[in-house]
């Protein structure tokens, strides 16, 4: 058997509690209070489910009790039904405005009283479940968020790891890089917090594709991606195809579901765009400037400097300070002068990334 409901009755009349009690012990528990400082004070202890409040009380009169009810972030949802003698419209009014959901005036009426009070503890269930459901509801979608968030994560890192098969690059510059873009982006964003490229959600899509910027790589033939020496003209034509066959790859896994997903925008907007020079001397596009999505602008850094400080089967690493100058040498032909700006100012949170996840 289900507990009873829990009624408060709130009236310095000795008689009119008892009387009160006395309607409503057969189908309701009943606590009773003398003043408005002793009802808060049980409300607090264990909330009752409803609160019958008499207005004309010394010290804290119901008014006063009800408004500091409805200020409590616990107790504020308990109905409250005024018990009183006070039969004006505006004390009426002023009853309502502070929150409760009844006005019955003395001497009350039993039937009415039991009424009123079913109804309310009625819609108070109603309203109760609603909550509970929305917020059942809420966790609900934030665990599908995050299972999709991790299936994507999962993906690009399957994908990530294809290309890694391929190349003399390891794991390790992918996550490197994934972290210079998201430290070159936050840096931007301080400067520019209402730019919506740098939105805190772009920023994560951002982050998270960045793992796929060379993805194309899996489409170049092995004599001329795994190459030692420098590349011909023929060569290079070929391995700056890579760029496009990787937002290819990327346009095809998005046709195969519904809608535009934003990380796999960002991901081809990186594969196609981060070879991009802002002075347009770069590939696929020969595009310049802002022309140049700013995650492929972003990517560009963060790629050449890891690139830079990296020993290749093709040259040997060379130290941070070599790489920082020679990045900031690019800036306004390479890189945009203005994410240079941002990259100068965190260049020791490159190098801290880089030693935190060394090839090998």
């Amino acid at each position: 058997m289900s507990e009873k409901p829990v009624i408060l009755v709130v009236d310095d009349t000795p008689l009119n509690l008892v009387f009160v009690s006395d309607l409503l012990r057969t189908h309701y528990k009943v606590k009773v209070a003398i003043n408005g400082e002793k009802a808060l004070a049980i409300a607090a202890a264990s909330p009752p489910d409803l609160i019958l409040l008499d207005i004309m009380m010394p010290v804290m009169d119901g008014y006063e009790t009800c408004q500091r009810l409805k200020q409590d972030t616990v107790l504020k949802d308990i109905p409250v039904i005024f018990l009183t003698a006070r039969d004006g419209v505006k004390d009426e009014e002023k009853g309502f405005a502070l929150g409760a959901v009844d006005y019955i005036l003395k001497p009350i009426s039993p039937p009415l009283l039991l009424a009123r009070i079913k109804t309310h503890l009625t819609l108070k269930l109603a309203r109760d479940f609603l909550r509970d459901k929305n917020v059942y509801l809420e966790a609900e979608v934030a665990r599908r968020v995050s299972e999709v968030s991790r299936l994507q994560e999962v993906s690009i890192a399957a994908m990530a790891s294809l290309a890694e098969t391929r190349d003399n690059e390891t794991g390790m510059h992918v996550r490197r890089t994934q972290y210079y873009l998201g430290a070159l982006a936050e840096e931007l964003r301080k400067e520019n917090p209402g730019d919506q490229h740098l939105a805190p959600e772009c920023i994560d899509w951002m982050v998270k594709s960045a793992p796929l910027h060379d993805i194309g790589k899996v489409g170049i033939p092995d004599h001329i991606l795994l190459k030692p020496g420098r590349l011909t003209d023929e060569e290079f034509a070929i391995m700056k195809t890579h760029a496009a066959l990787g937002r290819d790859a990327i346009s095809r896994a998005e046709a195969m579901q519904e809608g535009e997903e934003s990380f796999l925008h960002f991901a081809k907007e990186i594969a196609y765009s981060h070879h991009e020079k802002w002075d347009g001397s770069g590939y696929p596009e020969g595009i310049k400037g802002a022309e140049i999505p700013l995650s492929g602008r972003l990517m560009a850094v963060a790629d050449v400097y890891d690139a830079l400080i990296c020993k290749r089967v093709y040259k040997e690493a060379m130290e941070h300070a070599v790489a920082i100058k020679i990045i900031e040498e690019g800036a306004g032909e390479h890189f945009d002068p203005f994410v240079i700006k941002a990259f100068s100012r965190i260049e020791k949170e490159f190098l801290a990334i880089s030693r935190r996840y060394p090839d090998g």
